[in-house]
This record gives C-alpha cells, sequence and structure tokens, in this order.
C-alpha cells in the first residue's frame, strides 16, 4: 500500500511514493532491451574454467558488484527477517526486477559512485517501483524513484505536455540523488534516518528523534515512532540488500547484468520526431521510447530538456546523423490553412500538439486567428500509434493528400535518408516505405531507385521551415516572390510591421511547400 510522503526542506515541502511488497508483485512488466548475458572466457594455467568464470562475473555483474561493495549493516531484526524470507521464497520477482532493470542498473549504480553514495541505494527503485519507471502510485507519484509533483517541482523537474521527468530515467536518478545527498547532511550523515526520511519526510524522523530524547530513550531507527509504511520501508531495503549480497548463501541465481554503459545520453539540442531519432539510431520506434521513458507524446518537449538515451554502440552513428539534419528539419512541419470556427486550442488537440507551440512558431501573441490564413504546425513524421487513434487524428498525423497518377522514380544517392526523401516529394516515410517494400531494417542502397506517388497538395501542406539571411537590398516583397510566399505571410511567420525596415543579417524564417521547391 502507497502512502503520501512529506519532506519538509527549507520552507518547502517535497513528497515521495513509497511501497510495499504486495504492490510490487503487481506492477505491469515492461520489455527489457535485450536478453540477459552469459559469461565466458577461457582457462589459463592451473585455473580451473569454473574459477575463472567466478572471477569474470564478480568483475562484470552489477549484482557481484553491489554484493561486494554494500556497506550498510543488516540489523537482527523481524521485519528484516520476514521480508528476507518473502525474497527467497520469490525468486521470480528478483528475476523480473533483473529484466526491468537491465538497461538503467549501471547508469545508476555509475552516478551513485560518482556522487559517493552507498550503492544500496540502487536497491531503493525496487521498494519504490520494481525498476517500472512507467510506476504510478495512488497518489500520482511517478517514475522509478516515484518522486510525487510538489517534490518534483521543487526539485527543478520539468513536467509538461509533452515530458515527465519523473518518468526520466537521467532526470529523475539525478533528483532522488540530490534529495537522498540533502537527507543524508540533515540526518546527522544517518543512512538509515535518511532512506526513512525520503519515505516519509525529514519532518516526522526529526520529531520522533526529538520525542525520543526528550524522554530519555534510545533515539536509533529501530526504536523511533515513525508511520508503519516507514517502519517496513527500511527493513525492505536492507532484507534486499542481504539478499543480494548472500545470494547463494539463500540458493538464489540472480540473473546476470553485464558492468558496462549500456546507454549514451545525447544532446539533441532542440525538438525532434522521435521516429526520425529512432531512425537516426537505427532501432525501433519501441526500443527508442523503452529508454526514454519520460517523452509522452510524438516528439521531445520544445522547452527541453534536449537529451536523449541511445543504446551506446549506436551513439556515434547517431551523432553523426543527427549533425547532418538542421534544429528545423527535426521535426515534420505542415501548413494548415484556417477554416472558419476553429481555434487554436482545437487546432493543436487535432495535431497532437499543444496551443502553445502553435502560438509561438507563428509568431502570435493570442489566440486570434483568421480564417483563410495559414499556420505552420510540427507533427510526427511517421504514425507508431495509428491502431489508437480517433479518424481525426490519424488525419491530422499525415498530410491532407490526394493521390494521383503521377509516378516519379527517385535515384538514391549519397547521403539521401527516407525522411530527407519524404521532405522533398511531401509524402510520408511508411508511404514510401509502402510503394518500395521497405521495413525498418532495410538499407538505402546508392543508386536504387524508389517509387514516389506525386500527391496533389489539399488544405494541410507537407512543408519545411528555412532561416533566409537578409541581404543589402532585400525587401519583404522581393523575398516573398523568390519564395512563392506572401508578405502577409512572412509579416505573421516573423511578428513583423509591414512599415519595419529590413536589416541586412536579420534573420527570417520562410515556410516553404516541398513541392513548390522540389
Amino acid at each position: 500500500m502507497r502512502s503520501t510522503c512529506y519532506l519538509i526542506a527549507g520552507g518547502l515541502v517535497f513528497l515521495a511514493g513509497c511501497q510495499t511488497l504486495p504492490q510490487t508483485q503487481t506492477q505491469p512488466q515492461s520489455s527489457s532491451l535485450e536478453d540477459t548475458l552469459e559469461y565466458s572466457r577461457k582457462p589459463t594455467g592451473n585455473q580451473s574454467l569454473a574459477s575463472i568464470q567466478e572471477d569474470v562475473v564478480q568483475a562484470q555483474d552489477l549484482w557481484q558488484k553491489l554484493a561486494l561493495e554494500m556497506k550498510l549493516p543488516i540489523a537482527d531484526s523481524a521485519l528484516v527477517d520476514e521480508y528476507r524470507q518473502w525474497y527467497i521464497k520469490h525468486p521470480k520477482h528478483l528475476k523480473t526486477i533483473s529484466r526491468r532493470a537491465a538497461p538503467f542498473l549501471q547508469y545508476i549504480i555509475a552516478e551513485l559512485e560518482k556522487n559517493n553514495l552507498p550503492l544500496e541505494l540502487a536497491l531503493l527503485p525496487i521498494v519504490e517501483s520494481a525498476y517500472n519507471p512507467m510506476a504510478v502510485s495512488p497518489g500520482q507519484a511517478a517514475g522509478l524513484w516515484q518522486l510525487t509533483l510538489p517534490t518534483a517541482g521543487n526539485l527543478g523537474i520539468k513536467m509538461n505536455w509533452w515530458y515527465d521527468g519523473r518518468r526520466d530515467v537521467a532526470t529523475s536518478t539525478a533528483a532522488a540523488i540530490k534529495l537522498l545527498t540533502y537527507l543524508h547532511k540533515k540526518m546527522d550523515a544517518n543512512w538509515l534516518y535518511a532512506i526513512a526520511a525520503y519515505n516519509t519526510g525529514e519532518g516526522r524522523v526529526l520529531s520522533a528523534i526529538k520525542q525520543n530524547k526528550a524522554r530519555g530513550k534510545s533515539a536509533d531507527f529501530w526504536s523511533l515512532a515513525l508511520p508503519k509504511t516507514t517502519r517496513h520501508y527500511v527493513p525492505q531495503l536492507l532484507a534486499l540488500a542481504d539478499v543480494i549480497k548472500n545470494a547463494d548463501k539463500y540458493g538464489i541465481k540472480l540473473t546476470p547484468i553485464n558492468d558496462i554503459p549500456r546507454l549514451a545520453l545525447v544532446n539533441t539540442e532542440s525538438q525532434m520526431d522521435l521516429s526520425l531519432a529512432a531512425e537516426m539510431a537505427q532501432i525501433s520506434i519501441e526500443e527508442l521510447k523503452a529508454i526514454n521513458p519520460g517523452f509522452s507524446r510524438w516528439a521531445t518537449s520544445p522547452v527541453g530538456p534536449h537529451q536523449l538515451f541511445v543504446p551506446i554502440e549506436k551513439a556515434k552513428l547517431f551523432n553523426q546523423a543527427l549533425a547532418k539534419v538542421d534544429s528545423e528539419s527535426r521535426l515534420n512541419w505542415v501548413r494548415y490553412k484556417i477554416k472558419s470556427g476553429d481555434s487554436i486550442s482545437e487546432i493543436a488537440d487535432q495535431f497532437e500538439t499543444s496551443a502553445k507551440l502553435i502560438r509561438s512558431s507563428n509568431g502570435l501573441g493570442n489566440n486570434s486567428i483568421v480564417a483563410g490564413r495559414y499556420l505552420i504546425i510540427p507533427v510526427a513524421a511517421k504514425d507508431p500509434d495509428l491502431a489508437s487513434m480517433s479518424n481525426d487524428q490519424v488525419i491530422a498525423r499525415k498530410p491532407q493528400i490526394k493521390t494521383s497518377n503521377a509516378k516519379l522514380i527517385h535515384k538514391i544517392r549519397s547521403g539521401d535518408s527516407l525522411w530527407e526523401i519524404a521532405k522533398k516529394y511531401g509524402v510520408s516515410i511508411p508511404q514510401i516505405s509502402k510503394w518500395n517494400q521497405l521495413t525498418m531494417s532495410s538499407k538505402l542502397q546508392i543508386g536504387r531507385e524508389l517509387t514516389i506517388w506525386a500527391n496533389e497538395a489539399s488544405t494541410v501542406q507537407a512543408s519545411r521551415i528555412v532561416n533566409y539571411k537578409v541581404r543589402s537590398g532585400d525587401s519583404l516583397a522581393r523575398i516573398a516572390a523568390r519564395y512563392k510566399v506572401t508578405v502577409t505571410e512572412l509579416v505573421e511567420w516573423n511578428s513583423l510591421q509591414k512599415n519595419n525596415y529590413l536589416q541586412p543579417g536579420q534573420i527570417l524564417k520562410l515556410v516553404i511547400d516541398n513541392q513548390a521547391t522540389s
């Protein structure tokens, strides 16, 4: 059973989620990035194969690393023994934990080591969420570390329509480390106090200590009058640490997790479509979302954080691809003709975006729009969730186009990508894939010819953003004529006044129809 837990720090109120074992059993399972690894090594000299394999496991397995480096004393307590017996009798639970923790455990342990914190804290997400980053408590605590909304807000975690940093493993881990470090210092460097305070709040723990001292009683953790959930929370963590430390003794076989970095945190520097990111990393969108559970929509948040986890072996490839695509091309843009009766909020709902982003993308200071004019709107490039969408949402996710009989042939050149080809012809990546029997694993071979069926644009037209640097002698009319747009559109897109003079070097944003420039 989960309770709401308060932590008071410098006048601020923090809350953290908490969980007991029966609830961790019922957490939904999530797939891991890869199967668990086995280790082998050829023997040298007189050393036996079994001995060498044991040494390798000790050197490479994260559970073994934890077992060797955990320092917190295990108390002789009835509650510790009760939870110890539970883990011993439920080995499948730890097997599930291993699968869920596999992508993230090495990163979390490395962050704890970097901050000189005890490695037992890497087990807190087992107690809190069973290592499920999508876990949400009845009190709305979320993520591996089960941070509540007030706690997250006070720790500076961003939460908005696009993103929930409590579910983001890198962001939430940094926040949990910050909070635990603070609590340890506040609690006179006593880790049992600090862990209890993470669960129930520093105010309750400090009050319980004060009361015991005033009555001449022992003020150790085990003697404090704390809420039941907290009195069970610390023993559960200690029992878990003991079981992992003495797995052989208790007859438990822990699934190995290789002690090597599995994820690289990449700075994208701007908002980007997650499907494009997956394509750049040459992984599936499902895999990308699994290691970046903080993102709630089809793209990263426009206000950041601009970072993504990618499998470490794909990091170089991803960075190389990222460098070739400017920030304006990391989203798929459409040009939408405003209809009578439209509102910003309704258009935002239709296109699965936010009214704020539409306003900022179009230089609008308020929600006032005029029928007949155009809006530029970022939309998803691919449609991984079509099955769960309404018809209106499906229409919004793809440019509204009428297929014609005009067949085009595109010969693949060096540097081509499906993203760039789709942008050039004003079609979608799924359409190109369907027309040419391409799959996610298909590679574009230079010289291969792709069939493209040309389309006639209607009220929603595939577009791209161009940043134009004003030159000496330029005028709005001249620039508009050159790019086949109107002066009114240039003024709207850049929040200009028609009587304003352009300055050489000034950057203007232009929305160019792909078909008009292909």
